[in-house]
């Protein structure tokens, strides 16, 4: 393999979406490599956020080989993303002027309410748009974008913050994983993801006064308003892979909330 060639390590693919990460060996020597990752990476390796950078490399065609320290562990299970360190982490995150002003730098992206309402409108099946609950969440998230819009602060979010993105090593230490979606929103957008895939909603306010034991109620509607988003959005993902259990799931929860 060319790859193997120029960067002088044995790879082995480790299974993603990407198909740019590898296990990499040499010498005894154990790396997690990554072909053209988020120059990002250095500032939350500083931060402890994710695993150290060891080292970056351009390679002959040009892409840019990461090196990070080699974690044994695991991802964390659904009910552990309840746990006070899921929280801490993400209000580092969330509150991170140097994150943000790098992210800025990198021309990181910027995602406000109203885009995300047009994404969900985008190529939506007749029978989700004519869907009552679905209706009636979408009435109510397009009536207070503007008052969401107006009241948000902006800060460098994950943008997935899936369990299958949070690593738990052998000697305990947890990271928040795969930046390639971060992205410049409302902290209210990871919260919202966070809430809607894996906490129920009577445990909302404990996890909160974990991440912040000084809610304000404008906060508490955008997280609202982005738990909704997110339910609809994964609704709609469902019912394109045809996954039709887990998207009735989610349009029960809608219905929770929108009560």
């Amino acid at each position: 393999m060319e790859l193997e060639r120029e960067s002088g390590w044995k790879l082995h693919p480790i299974g993603g979406d990407t198909g740019q990460a590898y296990m990499g060996i040499k010498d005894e020597e154990k790396l997690f490599l990554k072909r053209n990752s988020s120059p990002f990476l250095a500032a939350l390796s500083l931060e402890g956020i994710s695993p150290k950078l060891i080292w970056t490399k351009r390679i002959g065609n040009g892409d840019v080989l990461t090196a990070q320290e080699w974690c044994n562990g695991r991802n964390l299970y659904k009910g552990e993303m309840l746990s006070s360190r899921v929280a801490t982490i993400m209000k580092k995150v969330h509150r991170s002027e140097s994150l943000k002003r790098m992210l800025q730098r990198l021309g990181g992206k910027v995602i406000e309410p109203k885009s995300l309402l047009l994404d969900y409108k985008l190529m939506l099946s007749s029978d989700l748009a004519e869907h009552p609950q679905l209706k009636r969440a979408f009435q109510w998230l397009s009536d207070t974008e503007s008052e969401i819009k107006n009241n948000a602060e902006i800060t460098v979010c994950h943008g997935d913050v899936s369990r299958k993105n949070w690593l738990l090593s052998e000697e305990d230490q947890l990271y928040l994983v795969d930046w390639d979606s971060a992205i410049l929103a409302d902290p209210a957008y990871d919260i919202g993801q966070l809430f809607s895939r894996y906490i129920e909603k009577e445990q909302w306010t404990g996890w909160l006064a974990e991440y912040d034991p000084e809610i304000s109620e404008v906060f508490l509607k955008r997280i609202n308003w982005y738990v909704l988003m997110t339910l609809l959005m994964d609704v709609k993902e469902a019912h394109r892979k045809r996954q039709f259990i887990k998207m009735n799931k989610s349009i029960i929860k809608i219905d929770q909330l929108l009560k």
